[in-house]
Formats: structure tokens, sequence, C-alpha cells
């Protein structure tokens, strides 16, 4: 709930130098805190979060090694934030740093206009993959969407360049991948254009795969209008399972029957309009070969434009909530005064969500992204970064409005139309000075030209393109006919990160059929080399191997030789491992990266020239040019490798690992020294690695609890580097922590654990177990556990993990129990105490029984909407319905996206219990308030209702209530809209016990057929529950699945279909008394 007091962000005055450069007509550029009302978010959770069923934005949601946090303070206090303010004469923008680097404010000085969403409070709600997540401005989204990093901190630096303007870099290790992503802020002078220079480096091992979505907010209301080049025609979904005409929405989407609404309301099926669209939807563009789009504000008669070049940057992009009571809610979790906004993409790299490119090891990508403000044309109908072109026709005459991004005194508007005549206006035009221009006819190309080059140029297309294709769900193995498509599957699901669908059944499948098929050989030896199963995967590389040299001893692609090479270098069989990178250093996707492992390997060797030899051979790639400096050292050429040392540096300031290397001061992540340390401990230069680790692991607490993993690697590279009374050391000390927060990832950390566990650390052997555990590897990962409670480990961390490995082998859910009580014990966390009710509902332990386990704790059950939601449903069961009703109507709850529904269900439960308890006590007035002040979801629920779920249970109830109460009349309006259809919920939904009562309330207006049809529904999907289990739809999106237990079990389905054929059973039988009657 908002505060009383509106919030407002103060921008300061630039300080006296940078006003300076304003003055003259530069760029002002500073670094200055500004004070911003906040609402924190809580403590990260001590326990990893194994999320391997989570859908995040239709890929996987998993997020270890990331924390999850999972509140959110419901009171606001004022922040210093760090901030960096980039202005010049026409635009004025504030970076955030600590929040990801995104860019919070973009105001138009000409305008006086917010182009950007200015949200005036820090108001996280829990969007992000690791929980929270801000709206407003823009957001730099990498490698996924939404960007992990979106709550931490980042590296940044000011630069000024030759020709007065200003840049602000930010750099970031992403917390998954581990790859490298850097983004750069400029202005110019004179020029009202936005620049985004990226540079996105994979610094890992393996292909990596990876998105790049530029996420613009842009406040809205009815009169803001998202614009798209004139060849859009048509808009698809997530994962192009859907699409539809753009902008008039020609069919159902996302559930609403736009044709029927534009029937009644003339223009309601526009859907690049804000205020028409009613639920949360995303569209995305199919096609075009324009590189523009933006909005437009016309009460306020500005807007922005972004521009990146079509060949890499076809992702266009819009999303919204909603202009609707689930919309609102959100609108109120996320900011206190400021209102709704829409969200218009750019993708670079990438056209949908998910659509996901690759990155090879060691390959940089660059490009760039363009924004700049417009205000008195309209929606552009073509721009560039030059200018930007509006057009349109009315009553014969056509209205040309122009801006640019630079002042030009003396530029022209050339306007043909039809009929073949040109029209030649000359203009002064610039950023503060737009052009608008009338002529007579019909406009169907205009250009503007100014300095002998032409600035933009729009010709009107009259071609009407092809329906776009729609994405399907793939069959399952054994019905694909070929072994081409098998693995063109695979590797799909692969590269899209699908998060319920598994690549193994069909690389199986592909096996089966030919046992040495090089392809899928060499896909399941990266899975294997992945999950740290280094002898499985070397099996498999040797294979495809062999298959690709049965005839021709040099193949076209180095993918196995080289991954081969890794598999045995971290088996230990170096010399075999060279050759392989050798073999593989002949393709030229591999030669730079397999140069770099040779390298890495030769200087580990103790032979500093050859691995000068081959790093200069791997010169492109960063992590090269850094081993070239650790052998110059070695081979006593301290002064040129610390020339070479202080070049890169200056190079590139930000980069952490050469940083670190330099001895500078530490980057803002500190998982960035463990990969230094880990580098330089690869290439064998142990010293550096210790160095580089040396100080104590601190930071942003979204980071992680990275001290024990600190301590476990410096260990075994102390024992490696001769120091055993150092490594003894570190290894005692990591035993002594707490384990909570510590994540450890990454092929190095795990073959560190494996040693540490070989040492007896019970720390090294309990982290072990949570790598192993978020690998899938489930009965290694309880081998572990069970060895760190041998050697001393009670950790609370250790014992849930346990737990959750006991479950996942098949164990005893008695032992699992028993594991969970001891951890309770030692630290009653509210995740514990949730954990310990799932395991309960997952081994059917009843409503009394688990409420009384609960009870136990409660200030878990004020810490955890889940936990109070699973309270709330017992108390319900057992018959509290105050306690219940409590609690719903007094705390004020936070939803995770997409994860919305589980409270108001609880609540709706509630008020129609209550409801019927006040009709059978005779009191249906104050039944029929009750239910009425629910219709609309209260606000301190956190979510408004969608208009494709039923409220039908409580309409009939309330028509009961009615009835009750002697007003048939009313009786019957509730009960026909208890079973009413709108045109927006025409998606279909499955049987469920709500559906039940539409059946109920057709029984009452005595429509008996329609009754029947939704009793056999019922029988029909009890049936289909029974046969086998649901699938999670291929193509969903947000499916918050925070469960650690798979709670669809066998017992489960059955007691589901078992009420759905009670239920219908039920229904005929008050249906035939009815009709008896």
């Amino acid at each position: 709930m908002p505060d009383a007091a509106p919030s407002r962000i103060h921008l300061p005055d630039a300080p006296a130098d940078q006003q300076a450069l304003l003055d003259a007509g530069g760029v002002a550029c500073w670094s200055e805190d500004v004070t911003i009302d906040t609402y924190e978010p809580g403590g990260p959770d001590p326990y990893p979060a194994f999320l391997d069923r989570r859908v995040y934005q239709g890929s996987s949601g998993r997020v270890y090694p990331l924390p999850m946090i999972e509140s959110i303070s419901h009171e606001k206090q004022p922040r210093a934030w760090r901030a960096i303010h980039l202005e010049n004469a026409y635009v004025r923008l504030m970076l955030l740093p600590e929040l990801g680097g995104r860019i919070h404010i973009g105001y138009d000085k000409v305008a006086g206009y917010d182009f950007f969403y200015r949200n005036n409070v820090i108001k996280p709600a829990l969007v992000g993959l690791a929980g929270p997540w801000i709206s407003g401005g823009v957001e730099f989204n990498w490698p996924q969407h939404h960007r992990p990093a979106t709550f931490l901190p980042v590296d940044s630096r000011i630069e000024r360049e030759d020709d007065g303007s200003a840049i602000v870099w930010h750099s970031d290790l992403d917390p998954l991948q581990r790859m490298r992503g850097v983004h750069g802020v400029r202005l110019r002078p004179g020029s009202s254009l936005i620049e985004l220079d990226v540079r996105l480096h994979n610094c890992t091992d393996v292909p990596q795969t990876f998105l790049w979505w530029a996420n613009v907010a842009a406040r809205s209301h009815e009169q803001y209008q998202s614009f798209f080049p004139d060849d859009v025609r048509f808009v698809a979904d997530h994962a192009r399972r859907a699409i539809t005409a753009f902008p008039h929405a020609d069919r159902a989407y996302y559930g609403v029957d736009y044709p029927t609404l534009a029937a009644e309301r003339p223009g309601a099926d526009r859907i690049d309009v804000y205020s028409n669209i009613p639920v949360p939807t995303s569209y995305m563009i199919t096609d075009t070969e324009d590189g523009f789009f933006g909005g437009y504000d016309h009460a306020a008669d500005a807007g922005f434009v972004h521009w990146a070049d079509p060949a890499i940057s076809p992702g266009k992009k819009q999303w919204t909530w909603g202009d609707g009571p689930i919309g609102r809610a959100w609108d109120d979790q996320l900011t206190d005064t400021d209102g709704p906004y829409v969200e218009l993409m750019a993708g670079v790299y990438t056209d949908n969500q998910p659509d996901f490119a690759w990155l090879m090891p060691g390959e940089t990508k660059t490009f760039s992204q363009h924004w700049f403000p417009v205000h008195a044309i309209g929606p552009a109908r073509q721009a560039t970064t030059d200018a930007a072109v509006s057009v349109t026709t009315k009553g014969g005459r056509s209205r040309i409005g122009v801006l640019t991004t630079r002042a030009h005194g003396a530029a022209r508007v050339e306007v043909r139309v039809d009929g073949g005549d040109t029209r030649i206006t000359d203009v002064a035009i610039g950023p503060d000075s737009p052009a608008v221009v009338e002529v007579t006819g019909t406009a169907v190309e205009v250009t503007v030209v100014a300095d002998d080059a032409i600035l933009v140029r729009w010709v009107r297309r009259d071609a009407e393109p092809a329906e776009p294709w729609v994405a399907t769900a793939p069959e399952a193995p054994e019905r694909i006919e070929g072994t081409d498509e098998l693995l063109l599957t695979a590797a799909h699901l692969v590269q899209y990160r699908h998060p319920t669908r598994s690549p193994l059944p069909y690389l199986r499948e592909a096996l089966r059929r030919d046992p040495d098929d090089a392809r899928a050989r060499t896909m399941l030896g990266a899975w294997h080399l992945a999950r740290a199963e280094y002898a499985a995967a070397r099996e498999h590389l040797e294979a495809a191997v062999a298959r690709e040299t049965r005839r021709n001893l040099n193949p076209r692609d180095g993918e196995a030789h080289y991954l081969l090479g890794l598999a045995l270098e971290r088996l230990g069989e170096r010399d075999a491992a060279d050759r392989r990178f050798a073999r593989a250093a002949w393709n030229a996707v591999w030669a730079a990266p397999a140069s770099l492992a040779r390298a890495r390997l030769a200087l580990a060797d103790g032979r500093p020239s050859d691995a000068l030899r081959l790093a200069d051979a791997a010169d492109a790639i960063p992590e090269a040019r850094r081993l070239r400096v650790l052998a110059l050292r070695r081979l006593g050429r301290d002064d040129e490798a610390t020339a070479r040392l202080e070049d890169l540096v200056a190079a590139d300031p930000l980069d952490p690992i050469t940083v670190l290397l330099a001895d500078a001061p530490a980057p803002s992540d500190p998982r960035a020294a463990l990969d230094a340390g880990a580098e330089f401990a690869r290439a064998g230069a142990l010293e550096e690695a210790l160095a580089a680790t040396e100080r104590t692991a601190t930071g942003e607490s979204g980071f992680g609890n990275l001290e024990p993993v600190r301590l476990i690697l410096r260990a075994a590279w102390a024992e490696a580097a001769g120091h055993p009374d150092l490594a003894a050391t570190e290894r005692a000390a990591a035993d002594r922590l707490d384990l909570g927060g510590a994540f450890p990832a990454g092929l190095d950390q795990h073959d560190a654990l494996v040693a540490g566990v070989a040492a007896g650390s019970s720390a090294a052997a309990g982290m072990l177990g949570a790598w192993l555990l978020d690998a899938g590897r489930d009965d290694d990962a309880l081998a572990a556990l069970d060895r760190a409670r041998a050697l001393g480990a009670d950790d609370p961390v250790v014992l849930r993990n346990l737990a959750l490995a006991t479950v996942r082998t098949g164990g005893s859910p008695d032992d699992a129990a028993s594991l969970y009580e001891t951890a309770l014990a030692r630290r009653a966390d509210p995740r514990l105490v949730l954990e310990r009710d799932l395991l309960a509902q997952l081994t059917g332990t009843d409503a009394a029984t688990r409420l009384a386990l609960l009870e136990r704790h409660p200030a878990a059950l004020d810490a955890r909407d889940d936990l109070a939601v699973a309270h709330v449903g017992l108390l319900l069961d057992v018959g509290r319905l105050d306690d219940a009703w409590r609690i719903l109507t007094t705390r004020v709850f936070r939803p995770f996206e997409g994860g919305e529904g589980v409270v108001l269900a609880a609540y709706d439960r509630a008020a129609c219990l209550l409801a019927r308890r006040d009709c059978a006590e005779g009191r249906p007035d104050a039944a029929i308030a009750l239910l009425h002040a629910g219709i609309d979801a209260p606000a301190n629920l956190g979510e408004g209702r969608h208009p494709a779920v039923p409220q039908a249970e409580r309409f009939v109830a309330l028509g009961d209530a009615h009835r009750l109460a002697g007003d048939d009349v009313a009786a019957r309006a509730a009960w026909e809209r208890a079973c009413a259809a709108t045109p927006l919920a025409v998606a279909p939904r499955p049987a469920d016990e709500a559906t039940f009562w539409i059946g109920v309330a057709h029984t009452r207006l005595g429509s008996h057929d329609a009754a029947a049809d939704v009793w056999t529904e019922l029988d029909a999907r009890a049936a289909q529950i029974e046969s086998a289990p649901d699938e999670v739809d291929y193509f969903a999106t947000s499916l918050p699945e925070l469960l650690v237990f798979d709670l669809d079990t066998a017992d489960r389905r059955r007691a589901q279909a078992a009420r759905l054929r009670e239920l219908a059973a039920v229904g005929r039988t008050t249906a035939d008394e009815r009709m008896n009657a």
C-alpha cells in the first residue's frame, strides 16, 4: 500500500564544471547520489533453490547459484542510490549502476516530458528471476529475460571522447553463466540521440546461449500508442505459439475476443493502444524490413523512437499488464503514484522470447542501439538515427511531421503525392524545432534531405504479406520419423533452455536408431561435461570423434575434438587433451579457443615459450591476452609483462579478471575473484590464484555467501602449490562457517570441492551436495551429503539438502521428515517450515496434523505468503473460518508473477464458506454483503481478477442468499452471472472444481441440458487425469513453481479424479431431485 506522502525523485543540478560544459553546448556527465524512496527487498534465502520445473519468460527459471529473495518490505524508506547523470541541451538521463546499470530516467528537455517511464520510487515486485524487479526506465536484459542481475550492482566508469561526447560504461559477469556483458550509454554534443554500445563476451570454455532485449518502459493511458513499421501486419505471442493481425487483432488473442469487442465498440481491436488490452499481453512482430519502432503519447504530443540495424535486431515487442483489474493490481505492486506503463522492448540477435542465439567460446559480439525523443509530429512511419517522419492523410490532404536528431538550418522535405507530383518545402529543423508540412493529395513518398544527404525516406507500402507460421510442440521422440528431426528437436530444446521438455529422450532415440551418431554423441558429451561426469563425457565424445573420422580424418567441424579435449583435461590426461585441442584448432571456429586451451596446458606444464606462442594465436580472446602476461612473467620478462598488463587495464578498465591480475581495487561482484583465481590456477599460476582470492569474499548479499567457497578453492590451490599448511588452515576455516547462501557453481569449483572432500572437509562435502543437486545428480548428492554428516556437519542447509536428496532418490519420507525436524531445531527458518509442510502434503498427512506442525512456527507463518496461504487452507479444512478470514483480510500479499490466483482462490473459498454459515444461521443479508464485497479483489490480496477465471461458486452462493432473503429476481441474476460467458474469457479451461458450480448455476436456472454437459465434462476430465499425468503446456510462459517436491503423484491424481467424479454425481443427483420436484 502506498504511503500518504507522494514520492518524487529530485534530480540534482549539474556541478559548476559540468554546467559550464552544458552552457557551451556540450555534454555534462557526473556521478552524484540521488535519494529515492525505496521498498527494500527481504534478505536472500540461505537455502539453495533447485527449481528444475520453473517456467520463466518461456524458458528455464532455474536460478542457482543465485539466492532467491521472496519478500519485499511494505514500508518505504529514503535511500541514497549511486546515480550517474548524463545530460546535453536536449536530453537528460539518470543511470543506476547499483540496479544492473539501467537507465532510470529519460527526460526530453525540449518537450518537458519523460519519454521513458519515470518511477519515483524503487518498489520491487516479485517478477525477477531471483525475485525483486522494478519497473521504469530501460532495463538491459541478458543473457536471458529478465536480466538475472537486474537487482545487483555492476561496475561503471565515465569516459570522455575526443568529440566532446560522454559515455557511461557498465560491466559485470552474468551471475548464472559467468559471461561478460558491457554496455555503454553515450550522449554527443548537439544531438538528441542516445547511443548504446554493447559488448557480449563468452569467457567460458563452452558454447553458450543468450538473448539481448533492451526493455523500455513508457507511461501509458488511453491516448498512448505503440508504433511499428508499416510492413508489420502480424504479431506473435511468446515462442510464436499464437499470432494475430496488427494493429487490428482479427482473432481471439490471450483469450480476448477482439473482433467481438470491436463490433460493440469500433476500434476496440486496436492492440497498439494500451487501453484496448484488458489482460496481461505480449506481442512481438513477426517480420519487418525496417529498424525502428517506438511509442507516442498523444496527450503530451511526445514520445520516443528506437532504431537498430534490422540485420541483427529483428526483435520488437510490446508488453502490458493490461488495462484491467490485473494490471491495476500490478501497478500498485510496482509504483505508488506513477500509474501504468507499457514495455517497448528491442531485441538484438533475437526476435521472440524465448529466442536464443549462440556465443562461441571466446567470442565477442558487439552492436549498437539508439533512442531519441520526438514531439509534435505524431507516431513515426519511418525513422533512422538522423530523423523520424510521420505521415497522415485525411480529407484529401496529407500532414507530414519531421524531427531530426541534430539541427539543420537548411533542410528540405520532398513529398511525392499520388499521381506523381512532388512538393518541396524548405525548413529549418532540429531536435527542438520539428517541421510540419501539409500538402494536397495522398502522400506516397517523403524524403528529408540536409547537407546533400538523405536523413530519412518513407515510401508507402501497399503489399499485404502472407500470414506467418505458428510454432507447434514437437512430437514424442518415438513418433518422429527422421533422425535429423530428432537431433534438431534436441538442439532446439537445449538452445531455447526449455523448462519442461528434456533433450535426452530425443538423443537416446537417435542413438537407438544409430548407436554411433556423431551429433547425438557430441550433444550428450556436452551434457555430461556440464554435469562434471567427465568419464561419461569422454565416452560419448570419443565415439563422436570415431564416427567423424571413420572416412575423413579432417572433419569439417572441430567441436567433438574440442569438447573431448576439455573432458580429458578435467580427467588429468593433459597430453591427450593437448592433441585433441590441436586437431580442433584446424577448424576456424574452434581455432582461438583451442589455442587458448593449449596455451593454458603449456603454461601449467612449465612450457612458457609454447604458451606465449599459442596465446598469440588466440590473441583476439581477452583470456589469452591475460595468459600472455602470465607467460611473460614465467619467462622472466617482468617489465614486458607489466607493460602488457597496463595496456590491458587501460584498454578495458572494467574487465574484472584483468583488474584482479593487476591487483587493482576489486570489482563489485565478489564471485569475480573466484573466477580470476580459477582462470589463473588452470594455467598453473597458483600464486596469482591465491593472491587474487586473498581478500575475504564480501559484497552485496544478493550475490550469496561466497566465503566458504573461496576457502575451499584456496585450499585446493594451496595444496597444488605445495602449501599443505595453508590448505589445512583454509579447509578448517571453511568447516567452521555457516553454509547458508554458499552455492558453488562451475566445474572449477566442483573439482575443488571433490578435492576438499578427499581431504576430509565437511564444508566441501556439504557444498558438493548442493552442486550435485543442482546438476540433477541426486544419487551422488546423497552420498556427498551423507559424507558431510559423517564428517560432523550439522548445518541446517546440509540437513535440508540431505532431506531433499533422500526424497529425490526414492528414500524414506520419514527419514526426510526427521532431517527437517533436526534442521528446524537448529534454526526455524521459514523455508524449512514450508518444505516440511510440503513433505507432509506429499505423504498424505491429514489437515489437523499439518496445521499443528505449522502453528509451532508463528514467525515463519508471518514471514512467507505461501506459508500464510497454506495456513489459511488448513484453517478452512478444519473449520476455523474466522481465523482464516482474519488472515485474508489483514495481511498484505505480494504474489510472484505468474503465480496469481492462489491467494484469490483461498479468499473466495473462505468467503463462500462464511456466507453459507451466515445463511444457515438465518443471516442472508450478511452473506449478501460479504459476497458482494469480494466481487472485486480486495487490494490487500495484491492481485486482480482475470476475466477468464469464473467466480461461479461466489455467484451461486450469492443467488442462494438472495433467494433465502426472498429476492428471486436478484437470485436469478446472480445465477446467470455464474454461468455467463464474455468476450474476455474465450480461451478453453480444463474442467475443475470451479466448473461444478457452473453446472449448479445451470441447475438453479432450470437449464438441465447445459448442466448435464457440465457433469459430462467433469467425468471426461476425471478420465483424462486417470489416464496420464497432465503435461505442462509446451509453450507455457510463466509458471513460478518454487516447490522442491513434485506433488503431482499418482495418489494425488487419483484423489483429484475421484473428487471430480463425485462432484459430477452430486450435480446429477441434485438436478434429478429438482426435476422430480
